[in-house]
């Protein structure tokens, strides 16, 4: 395995090692602190299923890949960890079953918990034993009970449609995921760019959720007999690379980025559309796989730099660049803090794939503040 790979790996783990750890072993709500800005007592039912269906949507496509020696032990080791976690978390006789039909938030993790799940499919969802695979489909549609904001939360009632639609569900909805489909393609904004419903946000939504799991939704339901639904790939693709590009281009020669809107304390999972972009292959021309991984990882090594992201038990606390209390809003708690993971999605490439296997390079901001010729950049026209 070569150094860098290493490096992103390690670190992944290091994110995740103690919340997986507690969940397969019953053991969550006894050992995981709560960090939050809003009642402790609201908190503890959300903050739990936050941490998991973030932990899976960044780490599955790693666990369904193939790699070899130390590496594929390890990837099965967590694979079989995972499949545990998922068992426990919908036992009704288990201390750290999850909650899915109290409050708004659960809408929003077991949609990533489902994303998660259909990005490794094969090692996360035919495995299981009948009875878990019942119980995460009852408690996906305990979900249905509340109706999503008129947002990017309609992508969250979408992709828990589509692990019923994956299922082969006799009740999943096409309504629900028809409507996220078209209220989506009539709030893009141009440039590659999505509103986050009517409005326009300059925040990194359309990388936390928006394009990663519109794309998602696309993919799973493209060959219904919806003929629309097939339309919406090609155009979703354009828009996610050429946004791809715009995130290559935010990072800065030293390794950061702008801190700007909202959630920022999900940290490098800001860049979930450029790792998504990568591992698709999907990068736009001009943009090679190399400079991304070193992008990426300056980002990566800027941030973990910081001990304190980390209490001294291992668990995430709430800040961008260290432990910075304020970063985090009224909806932040240490079980968000794992929407981090979204940025490793480039480990389920194989180590031979130019990604990992090129020789490092400048991204486009180091090259050019070196005094690099480089093309301009001009707008997405469709």
């Amino acid at each position: 395995m070569n150094t860098t790979r290493k490096y992103w790996l390690d670190t992944m783990l290091k994110i995740v090692d103690p919340f997986l750890d507690a969940l397969s072993r019953d053991c969550l709500r006894k050992e995981m602190p709560i960090e939050c800005k809003y009642e402790i007592e609201v908190c503890q039912k959300v903050t739990y299923l936050e941490g998991f269906g973030r932990i899976l949507v960044g780490m599955a496509p790693w666990i369904g890949s193939k790699a070899t020696g130390e590496e594929e032990k390890l990837r099965q080791k967590y694979a079989a960890l995972v499949r545990k976690c998922l068992s426990v978390a919908v036992d009704p006789n288990a201390n750290d079953k999850m909650n899915f039909s109290e409050l708004f938030q659960p809408i929003v993790d077991a949609a990533f918990l489902a994303e998660g799940i259909l990005r490794a499919p094969h090692e996360l969802w035919d495995p299981l034993d009948d009875i878990t695979k019942e119980r995460l489909l009852n408690a996906m549609r305990e979900t249905r009970t509340r109706r999503p904001s008129r947002n990017n939360w309609l992508l969250f009632s979408a992709m828990i449609e589509c692990l019923l639609h994956y299922a082969k569900a006799s009740d999943w909805d096409p309504m629900r995921i028809d409507y996220a489909l078209l209220k989506h393609s009539e709030w893009y904004k141009g440039d590659g760019w999505y509103g986050d419903g009517n409005d326009f946000h300059f925040d990194y939504y359309n990388s936390f959720v928006i394009q990663p799991m519109l794309l998602d939704v696309i993919t799973e339901v493209k060959d219904e007999q919806y003929k629309e639904w097939a339309g919406y790939e090609a155009a979703a693709w354009k828009r996610a690379s050429h946004y791809a590009t715009h995130q290559e281009h935010l990072i800065s020669p030293e390794g950061t980025y702008p801190l700007i809107g909202r959630s920022l304390a999900y940290r490098f999972g800001a860049f979930h559309v450029l790792a998504m972009a990568a591992y698709h292959h999907k990068l736009e021309d001009g943009i090679a796989p190399a400079q991304v991984r070193c992008a990426l990882t300056a980002v990566m090594k800027n941030m973990m730099a910081f001990d304190n992201m980390f209490d001294e038990n291992g668990w995430l606390q709430i800040g961008v660049c260290g432990h910075q209390p304020d970063m985090g809003e009224e909806y932040i708690s240490t079980g968000s803090l794992y929407l981090c993971s979204e940025v490793f999605l480039p480990l389920g490439l194989s180590e031979d794939d130019p990604f990992w296997s090129d020789a490092d390079m400048d991204w486009t901001m180091k090259s050019l503040w070196k005094g690099n010729n480089h093309k301009c950049e001009h707008a997405l026209y469709e």
